[in-house]
């Protein structure tokens, strides 16, 4: 097998060819307009927006700062503009149950035309209610009605009087009331004196007369409380028909003008009704309604107000409604109260909309972490979707934590498309552990990492970058400005074939490097400022890189990057900080000894290690054992360690250099410590494609650089990963004065025959390895393990049989 070739310096970094660009600044480019690359998640939404069956919501997916909430929200104002605008939403009193207000649902900008003619209607009662009472005609009705209860009461009383003159016994009126006298004929009353010479016969005559006498007085004073009542009611009568004589004729305005709405002339009946029964309210005084508890005198009326919750007025089209808090409240809205005399008191007009309440009849876009952060709100969005209406309540009440009566809203229908914007891993957790998530968000929206480069996508970014100059208000770009932002793009993605779709990182490169050419005085951006700007990203996230990088040139992280060492590989391995990703090689060795064919892993045994890596271990002992033991035992331990590991090691694209390590650890060959390798393997040997390769390459480089370059240094990375490498240009340049080389390998052997600089061997007809071959002197040290495992098993065995062959001698000896 012949050894890999290192990669010509056009491998290593893919220019932008900015020969193809015709423009000179992003001055020069119209806008971008069509969103580039996202052509499955536009068809998705675009047929998720379309369909009216329930549960089509959408879930937009894919990583964050792809511009996913920007994409959608443009396609939703394209849809909503040229739809109609919804209904309006309001709350009214319901005058029978009041904890239960009632829903009017008008057309555009009718709710706040109705809120606006009830206020009207009551400042125009209340000045022409207090006049018609005020008036000739109610005053006179009622002296009427009080004269004919007076004279009502006059003629029962002289009855009672006339008969009993006619008897001889005066009805006069005390302070206490009406008393009986004996009289004297000519009426006047007999006093006690004259009285008492009377014969006592006609004494008892005249006490059983006025016996009589006050019961048929008593039976008419009976009599006056209900005629009182009886007046009260043709007042109260009165009242309700010059109540009505006043209401009528202004009411009458409103049905006409809402004839087409029943639900607003039901409204307006009740109204009436009300006001009529309580039309003393329009009559009180302002001080003496204060005196009757009020809040204010303009709280008399507040039953009669219109909640208009939702008013489409200023809206064109259908709404588009992103909530950037979706709490429980701030999505089905809220009762809120109010303190009066140190308690809390609420009502219709203290209901408060949510963002279900906003975007009904049209879209809702959500962070779908948000949501989930917080309580409850996914619950209540769920309800709300399932139940296609919207209900107002408190927590306490959803949860059944309070009995206390309080608002309980008509429900509002529910007609709109919700958009939940998230990752993707949320969008799958969802998806496996709840089963309504399904039924309700049917068309999940699923962005790309990235889009092919290629001539017209460079030129698409370019205009993408035009764009987004304006939108920032940055200065424009020159040709080599945007042909490094697609560079630094190509980087972002880890694959020269490809550009990034994150749309935040680019963003944020753009105004860096806008303040850079600011700062020279530059009227365009070029690429010596995007080249700073990415230099000045990586110097404020190098802290902790800088200083494990110094650590490696103190010796007190040890890595050697010339000579040759048996057992000792250079493995690569990146550490993501969030925001900056760098390499940094790790020594990686292997020691073997006769064994029973185990390969240990140390960093497992020392529960360091995550699955994966665990799992790339596993593999390499199959490789080995399938290869170079596959008719005789693998007789050896063996055990691998990442030295001066402190924390978890994770990841499989170590697997190749272990490899290495424990082949040089058993057939004696030493690796050359001038290269470093990263790649994993399978289980026929094949070199696989690991990410990070950039960082890992760089990562050596560095070290190397630092030391001092030589001809041999370099870097193993898997063929695979050719593509991906957009390396940094010192390292091109390092490459192409031949001071440091990029190997690209495919298998196994072709990277140990690079380490060890021995050709690897191949088998002949019976399976045997040359001798002075690699592959030869790992087959035979193995051998060698077996036959001296044989060895000491049958001796062991002899052993064994000596001792059981002496007992049973002891034993027979002793029976006879």
């Amino acid at each position: 097998m012949s050894k890999p070739q290192a990669l010509s310096v056009n491998k290593l970094y893919r220019a932008c060819d900015i020969q193809n660009f015709e423009f000179e600044t992003t001055d020069d480019l119209p806008d971008l307009t069509e969103v580039v690359g996202q052509s499955r998640a536009l068809e998705a939404i675009q047929f998720g927006i379309g369909i009216r069956q329930h549960g089509y919501n959408l879930f937009a997916l894919g990583p964050a700062g792809t511009g996913k909430q920007a994409i959608v929200a443009r396609l939703l104002q394209d849809r909503a503009a040229s739809q109609v605008a919804p209904r309006d939403w309001c709350y009214v009193n319901n005058f029978k149950q009041p904890h239960k207000p009632k829903k009017l649902g008008l057309p555009k900008a009718m709710a706040g035309a109705l809120s606006q003619d009830m206020d009207e209607l009551v400042d125009a009662l209340t000045s022409l209610i207090p006049s018609v009472f005020d008036s000739d005609i109610y005053q006179s009705r009622v002296a009427a009605l009080d004269e004919t209860l007076r004279q009502r009461q006059e003629k029962a009383v002289t009855g009672v009087r006339d008969q009993a003159k006619a008897q001889g016994v005066a009805l006069i009126t005390t302070p206490t009331g009406f008393a009986f006298a004996p009289a004297q004929a000519n009426g006047s009353v007999l006093s006690p004196k004259e009285f008492n010479k009377v014969s006592e016969e006609d004494q008892a005559k005249i006490r059983e007369k006025i016996d009589e006498l006050e019961l048929q007085l008593q039976r008419v004073l009976h009599q006056l409380p209900q005629w009182r009542r009886d007046a009260r009611q043709k007042l109260k009568e009165l009242n309700s028909e010059m109540a009505m004589t006043a209401v009528s004729h202004v009411i009458e305005d409103l049905r006409d003008k809402y004839a087409n709405f029943p639900e607003v002339l039901d409204y307006l009946l009740a109204v009436e009704d009300d006001i009529i029964i309580n039309v003393d309210d329009f009559r009180l005084p302002d001080d003496e309604a204060r005196s009757l508890g009020a809040i204010s005198v303009d709280e008399k009326f507040s039953r009669y107000r219109v909640n208009v919750l939702v008013d489409h007025s200023q809206t064109q089209g259908a709404p588009v409604v992103y909530e950037d808090s979706p709490n429980y409240q701030s999505l089905v809205g809220r009762s809120e109260h109010r303190a009066l005399m140190g308690a809390l008191f609420t009502d219709f007009n203290l209901i408060k909309s949510g963002a279900l309440h906003r975007a009904n009849g049209g879209y809702l876009v959500l962070d779908a972490e948000q949501v989930l952060q917080h309580p409850y709100a996914w619950e209540a969005l769920k309800r709300a979707l399932s139940a296609k209406e919207i209900r107002i309540g408190t927590l306490e009440q959803m949860m059944s934590l309070v009995s206390t009566v309080s608002l309980d809203p008509e429900p509002i229908p529910l007609d709109l498309k919700v958009v939940l914007v998230g990752e993707r891993h949320l969008y799958y957790l969802l998806l496996q552990h709840d089963p309504e998530f399904k039924e309700l968000f049917k068309v999940a929206a699923d962005f790309e990492d990235d889009i092919r480069r290629c001539d017209e996508s460079d030129l698409l970014y370019a205009r993408l970058v035009a764009t987004l100059c304006r939108k920032q208000q940055l200065k424009p770009f020159d040709r080599s400005g945007v042909a490094r932002v697609v560079e630094h793009s190509s980087r972002l993605v880890e694959d020269a074939t490809k550009l990034s779709t994150h749309m935040r990182s680019m963003s944020d490169l753009m105004s860096e490097a806008d303040y850079w050419a600011s700062e020279q005085g530059r009227a365009s951006v070029g690429a010596a400022d995007v080249v700073r700007a990415i230099q000045a990203q990586i110097r404020r996230s190098s802290r902790l890189m800088e200083g494990l990088h110094e650590n490696v040139h103190r010796d007190l992280i040890l890595i050697d990057t010339v000579g040759g060492k048996v057992g000792q590989v250079n493995g690569l391995s990146v550490i993501d900080m969030g925001d900056h990703a760098f390499g940094l090689p790790s020594r990686i060795t292997a020691r073997v000894r006769l064994g029973e064919g185990d390969v240990i892993d140390i960093e497992r045994e020392a529960d360091m290690a995550g699955p994966i890596h665990s799992k790339g271990v596993m593999i390499l002992e199959a490789y080995l054992g399938a290869k170079y033991a596959f008719e005789t035992p693998l007789a050896l331990s063996a055990s691998l360690v990442f030295e001066q590991s402190y924390g978890e090691v994770e990841g499989d694209s170590a697997s190749s250099a272990e490899l290495y390590a424990l082949i040089s650890a058993i057939s004696g060959a030493p690796i050359n410590q001038a290269l470093g390798v990263t790649g994993a393997i399978n289980q026929f040997g094949q070199v696989q494609a690991i990410g990070g390769v950039n960082e890992k390459i760089e990562g050596f480089f560095d070290i190397c650089q630092a030391r001092g370059l030589t001809d041999g240094q370099g870097v193993l990375i898997p063929k695979a990963n050719v593509d991906d490498l957009m390396l940094r240009a010192d390292v091109v340049a390092a490459a192409e004065r031949g001071e440091f080389h990029i190997y690209p390998v495919s298998h196994v052997d072709e990277g140990i025959a690079l380490l060890t600089g021995l050709e690897v061997g191949e088998e002949d007809a019976e399976g045997v390895y040359p001798s002075d071959s690699l592959n030869g002197l790992v087959a035979q040290q193995l051998l060698r393990f077996a036959v001296i495992r044989h060895e000491f098993g049958e001796k062991k065995d002899d052993e064994e049989h000596s001792k059981v062959d002496a007992e049973a001698f002891h034993v027979a000896d002793k029976n006879e």
